[in-house]
């Protein structure tokens, strides 16, 4: 079958060879689960299965996006292709705003309608005696902790996202602009404010452990906690090596003014990135 290309003046969409790199991602993802299902319940072929999955997930990652990267510089695309994967980064994006809506809603079930309840009960049918429905809370059965406050570290990771969604928009002026200098620089000075951002979180959880006694046994405010910042600590880091490899695509020159939708998809996605901390920082640490 032959392929059109972006040069076909009937304005046909590109139609690339058959692959299996879908199904191989797939069983890679199946391998990885599985994987970690048989560890967690000390099976030994846990111990292959996770690494087997990483890689063929890797394989994948490698292959697919450079079949993408080389088709793209051919020229193979047309405006089909751009908007269909504009709508596909779009609806992307709108599944991770639901993803962490549901955690959100969550919490606030949790703080405005759960411990209510349970503090509201009658003394005699109470079974758990003094309980309030102050926040935080590990509700009636959690272990004691302190609280993370909303000063230092958080504040400070929230400095530094802010900043980075400031750097990533002067790359992208750069970009516009075809100043190549400050597209390298922007994209670099974003990766190294995410990698410092992810160093100040892991930090944050040696001493949320180590000290103030928060941890996934502290009730519903651990649970809340670490399920919220640890799934955005994971989007931070995806996000990261994202910007890494745009950053070395820039570098071997690719993209242009006209013609740079994976570095707009990126962008996309960091600043979706930045705006769930910002909710998180409110409803998690200070309020």
């Amino acid at each position: 079958m032959s392929h059109t290309t972006g040069a076909d003046a009937k304005g046909h969409y590109f139609v690339p060879a058959a692959s299996n790199y879908s199904t191989t991602l797939s069983i890679g993802i199946f391998l990885m689960a599985l994987g970690l299902i048989l560890k967690v319940n000390a099976m030994p072929e846990g111990a292959w299965a996770m690494p087997l999955g990483a890689a063929m997930i890797v394989y994948v990652l490698f292959g697919w996006f450079g079949e993408i990267i080389h088709e793209n510089l051919n020229g193979s695309y047309t405006q089909w292709e751009d908007r269909s994967y504009r709508t596909g980064m779009v609806w992307f994006i709108f599944s991770e705003v639901m993803f962490f809506a549901c955690f959100f809603g969550v919490l606030y079930y949790a703080r405005r309608i759960a411990l209510p309840e349970l503090a509201s009960y009658e003394e005699a049918l109470n079974p758990y005696m003094g309980f309030t429905a102050a926040w935080p809370s590990s509700g009636p059965m959690g272990d004691p902790f302190t609280p993370m406050g909303p000063w230092g570290i958080p504040a400070i990771n929230t400095l530094l996202l802010l900043t980075s969604g400031a750097t990533l928009t002067w790359a992208h002026w750069g970009l516009i602009k075809g100043n190549r200098s400050h597209l390298i620089w922007g994209l670099a000075l974003t990766v190294l404010l995410g990698a410092i951002f992810l160093g100040f979180q892991a930090y944050e959880y040696a001493h949320a452990y180590s000290e103030l006694g928060l941890t996934l046994g502290a009730g519903i405010y651990g649970a809340t906690f670490f399920i919220l910042t640890g799934f955005h600590g994971m989007h931070v880091t995806l996000g990261t090596i994202m910007l890494i490899v745009i950053l070395g695509r820039c570098m071997k020159g690719h993209f242009s003014e006209h013609n740079h939708f994976a570095f707009e998809a990126v962008a996309w996605y960091w600043h979706f990135v930045d705006v769930v901390w910002l909710i998180l920082f409110v409803f998690v640490y200070w309020l």
